[in-house]
């Protein structure tokens, strides 16, 4: 399950994104929670009994102080690479994660904590001043998580081809548009996804998209602003007309 805006701003009882501070999302079943990046002052997380098995999009949350991550699903102790850079950090709770099960016991809180020396906390356990020196002697240097292999969607194609996604297309159309009448852009997550087939040509394949980017602004539009798309189109209806009528008839 992937964590969205609307649970984030439900949860936290916070009208925006940059106003949440703490968040509880115990027990959710969340497996996507790329939504951090767009979370940068959270301090306390709860995110225990989930499917989480990356760390990296918590690496933006640059004033968090707190993470719980009990019976997660993070495979590597190298997932806490991403969180080497919170400064901030002063209590972690990663056990019965799969990383612990697997890790040497003798070498778990060291390892964990030679990598992240600011915290005050692991596993609910208070880290001392002469376990932090010992572990800064015997703990392993995480190395880099493993680059993530392109995955395939539903219907064969790779992440790299989302820059021909007709969902990019429309959510770049119609932002361009409403940036143009002074609105709001609108992030990602308030695009439908959209199944139309590719069309063969980039010209036909753009003007398409741009349709469906416009149908989707009007959802959004109110009764004076509905009136200047009318006053606009109704202008370049006519200057079409006049092109029409002066173009040669091709017999």
């Amino acid at each position: 399950m992937k964590l969205t805006r609307k649970l984030v701003l439900a949860r936290a009882k916070a009208s925006d994104l940059e106003s949440v501070k703490k968040l509880n999302c115990w027990g959710c079943n969340l497996t996507d929670i790329s939504i951090f990046e767009e979370i940068p002052n959270v301090e306390v997380l709860t995110l225990s009994a989930n499917h989480i098995s990356s760390l990296e999009h918590i690496s933006s949350c640059q004033h968090l102080s707190e993470l719980y991550l009990r019976r997660n699903n993070i495979q590597s102790l190298s997932e806490l690479r991403h969180l080497r850079s919170l400064s901030c950090l002063k209590v972690l709770w990663l056990a019965e994660n799969p990383c612990c099960d697997t890790a040497d016991p003798s070498t778990y809180r060291p390892t964990v904590i030679r990598n992240l020396p600011g915290l005050h906390k692991l596993d609910n356990q208070v880290v001392t001043e002469e376990e932090l020196a010992q572990a800064l002697k015997e703990g392993e240097e995480l190395v880099s998580p493993p680059s993530p292999a392109p995955t395939s969607s539903t219907n064969g194609h790779t992440e790299a081809d989302s820059e021909n996604d007709p969902l990019n297309y429309s959510m770049e159309e119609t932002n361009k548009i409403r940036a143009q009448l002074g609105m709001k852009l609108l992030a990602r997550d308030k695009f439908p996804s959209l199944s139309s087939p590719r069309e063969a040509g980039d010209t036909s394949k753009r003007k398409s998209h741009t349709l469906e980017a416009v149908l989707l602004l009007l959802k959004d539009l109110d009764v004076e602003e509905l009136k200047i798309i009318q006053s606009v189109t109704e202008s370049k209806l006519r200057s079409r007309s006049r092109q029409r009528e002066k173009s040669p008839i091709c017999s």
